[in-house]
């Protein structure tokens, strides 16, 4: 393969691609949407049965998307070439062609992108290699979603990959640098970029070391953070660090590189260990000056994460050489004692004002983007940090959310049915919820905006024969707390 996909292939490849329609509604249109459903689930009979009278599209299709081996006059009249050959966009074998990348249409609600990226396990039928630069999956697509979309001036791309993170932030940033430690990532970064038009600052270096002393408005990071010995069996995904030191020492070392109220947001991994909370050890990792967000989405038992990650590079748990790795990664586990493997998404933000650092554990499944709610937490944080004495909080008009709803479990009793769970559910976002009791619900019932929340509490403690006091002190964390969910608002 050449050492580099030149803006003029790549220029004659955007050409080939926008004369076929091989965009993200063009697939679609081609094959459907019940077919697109079944090429995500690794099922790509129904998409081939679609493409059979695709003409040029169907081709790019076959070739590019199921993996298909296809005669080589076929190919050759839609692709340029012989560069695409020269250039290992295609392998030739006799008169057949099998694509030599992966190179797939990938969108958004604005429009449509094409990603380069190395053939996977399936496509390659083996274990991919050592410098394998992994496509659009699960981990990018997801901290897409959780990335916060609000114009700024800089972004920092660290650890680029095939360059999803940067392909999204061009949407929402001025410029834009992106950083990889490998050098095969940046080239296919680079050709992501020239297919699409892009102008991305490329920097090749380990960790932040290309950008030494440099500060950006927003940095996104999508991390080696897979847990487990110190050994890099591929590049895309193992840091050769230890444990859950990959996510430790982004967390540390990323504040120092955004600008006064810049935002990073990464994915990372951390140990559950016996005997030490988690949110204590994700904390310890930050320096001061720093609002910061965890939000954990998963935990895996060991054996569980093991076998999913032997899997992703193509490896056969069964075999002899997936028997050893596992054996050889279950011993570190066991040795260091690890009880589970969590995973999540980080939000942090260089601040002035007093930090607020939360752990929330968010495990449940919701539909609305992250980055969205990510955006609205650092809001409401602020609102917060400027109503952070009791006698501003008890001056503020609050008022629940319209998406709020309040869901009521009653059993039978001897004077008829009787409240046994009160729930607060936030409906969008998400889905925050909280259990409350009678008072609160009493108390929420009075927040619309015009009483101050101190008028309201003495009220409710009159009623029910409390002290106010201590209601003020029982209802003001909790208040905190509602208000950072998004479920009571500023009127």
């Amino acid at each position: 393969m050449a050492d580099d996909l030149s803006p003029e292939f790549c220029s004659a490849l955007r050409n080939a691609f926008e004369r076929a329609g091989y965009d993200a509604d063009g697939v679609l249109r081609l094959i459907g949407e019940s077919a697109h459903a079944a090429l995500g689930r690794g099922e790509p009979e129904p998409a081939r049965r679609a493409t059979k009278d695709g003409a040029e599209l169907g081709t790019l299709v076959r070739l590019f998307l199921l993996g298909d081996e296809l005669p080589e006059q076929e190919v050759k009249a839609i692709l340029p070439w012989p560069e695409s050959v020269a250039n290992g966009l295609v392998r030739v074998s006799g008169d057949r062609v099998r694509a030599g990348l992966d190179v797939r249409p990938y969108g958004d609600d604005q429009g449509s992108w094409w990603v380069f990226a190395d053939l996977d396990s399936d496509q390659l039928g083996s274990e991919v290699p050592v410098d394998h630069v992994l496509g659009v999956g699960h981990a990018s697509l997801s901290l897409a979603r959780a990335t916060i979309r609000r114009p700024v001036g800089t972004v920092l791309d660290l650890g680029t990959g095939c360059g999803v993170q940067a392909l999204h932030a061009s949407r929402h940033a001025r410029s834009i640098t992106a950083t990889d430690l490998s050098a095969r990532a940046l080239m296919l970064a680079k050709a992501t970029f020239r297919i699409n038009g892009l102008d991305v600052e490329t920097r090749q270096g380990k960790w932040f070391e290309p950008v030494t002393g440099r500060r950006f408005d927003q940095v996104v990071c999508n991390p080696p953070f897979v847990v487990g010995p110190s050994r890099v069996d591929y590049t895309y995904r193992d840091s050769g660090l230890a444990g859950d030191d990959a996510s430790a020492l982004v967390t540390a070392a990323l504040p120092e590189y955004l600008t006064r109220g810049g935002v990073g947001q990464l994915l990372a991994s951390w140990l559950h260990l016996p005997g030490r909370d988690w949110q204590e050890r994700v904390s310890s990792w930050l320096p001061g000056g720093v609002d910061a967000w965890f939000v954990q989405r998963d935990v895996a038992d060991p054996d569980l994460y093991v076998g999913t990650w032997l899997r992703d590079a193509g490896i056969d748990p069964r075999s002899a050489e997936g028997s050893a790795r596992a054996s050889k990664w279950l011993d570190w586990f066991a040795e260091n004692k690890v009880a589970g493997v969590g995973f999540g998404f980080v939000t942090l933000r260089r601040t002035d004002g007093e930090p607020r650092i939360v752990c929330e554990d968010l495990r449940h499944a919701f539909d609305d983007p992250l980055g969205q709610e990510a955006a609205g937490w650092l809001d409401r944080i602020d609102w917060l940090r400027a109503h952070s004495s009791p006698d501003a909080l008890l001056r503020a008009h609050l008022k629940v959310a319209e998406s709020v709803v309040l869901e009521e479990v009653s059993s039978p009793g001897d004077e008829g049915w009787e409240a046994v769970v009160r729930r607060l559910h936030r409906t969008d976002g998400p889905g925050w919820q909280h259990e409350i009791d009678e008072l609160v619900r009493a108390l929420l019932a009075g927040c619309r905006g015009l009483l101050p929340l101190g008028d309201l509490l003495e009220l409710l403690a009159a009623a029910h024969g409390v002290p106010t006091d201590a209601l003020v002190v029982a209802a003001l964390p909790l208040v905190d707390e509602l208000v950072r969910h998004g479920m009571l608002v500023p009127a």
